[in-house]
């Protein structure tokens, strides 16, 4: 078989992916806190026909070798933490980070997984919540007959009730960072998990060791730049064309060797 068409094949593969990597960015350019990925691909191992260097007689050796890929292959999508574009809401629960950080989210099974979607909202005991019901680690519990909840940049949360200017403490809010944010693994539901490649997760006070500053009543969009998608899908389109030009110029060469 020509090695024309594995390699082609391989090409067709990791097109594939990349694809696969650019529809799914733009299905979430209206996710909050959604950050884009992008695929990245390496290639395969070489058959050396002709060593580099090679010695060809006395005194006198190739300076350049025959070495034949066997194609490419996809081996990593990482994730682009860029801060996305923060949007005012009418709603007092949605919080946007300014910066660097993640917010603790319970689970179900008190695992502690971290997200950057902050459109929160309150559950029927009156703590924040994801809009999935997960809490906002703390916990933080409004209380029924405040009127009125704020929350500062640095995380504290105030309720104001009737009959009394002053506001009362009933929680702060804090953020969580990584030495790797790449290595987070997405889970899902706006949600990643941490992982080796991540490091441990480093936990402290907004506006705090580099972290960002929180923005009530505003939404972080998804950082996915729909224009610079479109040209990747494009370019992705007509490299999957030439892969496949290939194999049809493979299969075309083989044909005209069976009749000789």
């Amino acid at each position: 078989m020509m090695k024309s068409l594995w390699i082609a094949k391989t090409g067709l593969d990791a097109q594939q992916t990349q694809l696969d990597v650019v529809s799914n960015n733009l299905a979430n350019t209206s996710t909050s806190g959604f950050k884009r990925s992008r695929a990245v691909f390496e290639d395969l191992m070489y058959q050396t026909v002709r060593q580099p260097g090679s010695e060809t007689g006395e005194n006198a050796s190739v300076p350049s070798g025959l070495q034949i890929g066997s194609g490419a292959r996809p081996v990593a999508t990482v994730k682009n933490f860029a801060q996305g574009n923060l949007n005012p809401t009418n709603n007092l629960f949605d919080v946007a980070v300014d910066g660097r950080g993640f917010f603790p989210i319970v689970m179900p099974d008190d695992t502690i997984n971290y997200t950057r979607d902050g459109s929160f909202q309150l559950n029927n005991q009156g703590e924040i919540v994801t809009s999935n019901g997960y809490r906002l680690q703390g916990p933080i519990q409004v209380p029924a007959e405040a009127v009125n909840v704020t929350i500062g940049q640095n995380g504290i949360v105030n309720a104001f009730f009737n009959n009394d200017p002053n506001p009362q403490v009933i929680g702060q809010i804090n953020l969580v960072d990584f030495i790797n944010p790449a290595g987070l693994q997405a889970k899902g539901q706006n949600l990643f998990q941490e992982t080796a490649a991540s490091g441990a997760p480093q936990e402290g006070t907004p506006t705090e060791n580099g972290l960002g500053a929180l923005n009530q009543s505003y939404i972080e969009t998804s950082n996915v730049n729909v224009v610079e998608e479109l040209v990747t899908m494009i370019q992705t389109q007509r490299a999957y064309e030439i892969n496949s030009k290939s194999i049809s110029t493979s299969d075309q060469m083989l044909g005209r060797l069976t009749q000789l």
